[in-house]
């Protein structure tokens, strides 16, 4: 077994196989993030059709959104989804089928954001792509056949911290606010990648090298400073009183289980309902590397149970 990999007995057993066989990229090695993202254009093309389901894109200023739209009659409900990639890697592209799929299964609008990444971009660049794309789908909603009031804001990683990070910010600025949060293994403490003995644990998919790396570049900074700008880091807001109900589903052998733990608990004192899924074994992105096993679909249905509740889906 590489040094670079986790012990595989620490993995749940329907997992185990697909992450012996899975490289640990260096993702905070500026030159290969920078040929990963080149090459990531050719490899993930134009988005796959999924049956009863059209998709289109829409240029928002600075970023663009794509537009998820199940045939047939609409449920009036919509959802904001925001891909992962550590702020520094990603797009609209890699959650194609997944977007159709929430789309077409639940019978909602998905409007997925396609933001700028560090280190070209850094904070607040990406946060404000997924402010205007929340704005145009609120504004955008009627002809899009979803109720501004149904709305949920959710996403992957990168962009559950993302999620989490728009929804204080769209408290503090008020208006219609998101039905619910629902948050994947969301990347929410900058202050996690400043523990550098957390490095030895050698966390498949998403180490803390890499963490650190993407806090930096999106922080223009080191990690773990003792202030920085509000909504940088979702976990650093001090008040998380009136926040929408919250869904955060994250494995236990995941680096970031700490900190969305804490994070649930906060909201839980805030006295914002918050749903925690913990998931016994499972590393990062495991749902999304290994899709079909019986550990994968229990983590899926559990967050489209979620949607169908605060949403009100048949």
């Amino acid at each position: 077994m590489s040094t670079d990999q986790i012990d595989l007995e620490k993995i749940h057993p329907e997992l185990r196989d697909v992450y012996r066989h899975m490289p640990n990229l260096p993702m905070h090695n500026r030159l290969f993030l920078g040929l990963f993202n080149r090459l990531a254009k050719y490899v993930i093309k134009s988005p796959k059709p999924v049956d009863g389901v059209t998709i289109t894109n829409q240029v928002i200023g600075s970023a663009s959104v794509r537009i998820y739209r199940p045939c047939g009659e609409l449920s009036g409900a919509g959802l904001l989804w925001i891909h992962g990639g550590g702020l520094i890697a990603g797009s609209v592209d890699m959650n194609d089928r997944d977007c159709s799929l929430y789309a077409r299964d639940l019978n909602l609008v998905v409007v997925s954001v396609d933001y700028r990444l560090a280190p070209r971009h850094r904070f607040p660049s990406a946060l404000d792509d997924c402010v205007s794309a929340w704005y145009w789908f609120q504004a955008s909603a009627l002809t899009l056949g979803v109720d501004p009031e149904r709305i949920a804001v959710s996403g992957q990683s990168a962009g559950g911290g993302l999620a989490a990070s728009l929804v204080q910010q769209l408290a503090a600025e008020g208006g219609i606010q998101p039905a619910a949060q629902a948050l994947v293994y969301p990347m929410l403490d900058d202050r996690t990648a400043a523990r550098q003995e957390l490095d030895a644990l050698k966390h498949p998919m998403w180490n803390n090298r890499c963490n650190r790396a993407g806090w930096s570049w999106y922080l223009g900074q080191a990690p773990g400073a003792a202030d920085l700008p509000a909504y940088s880091s979702a976990a650093r807001q001090i008040d998380l009183t009136d926040l929408p109900t919250a869904w955060i589903g994250v494995g236990e052998i995941d680096l970031f289980y700490p900190e969305n733990c804490e994070y649930a608990a906060r909201l839980q004192q805030a006295g914002v309902s918050c749903q925690l899924v913990s998931v016994p074994m499972a590393p990062h992105g495991f749902e999304a590397v290994a899709p079909r096993t019986a550990v994968a679909r229990k983590f899926r249905a559990d967050f489209a149970l979620f949607l169908r509740e605060v949403l009100t889906l048949a």
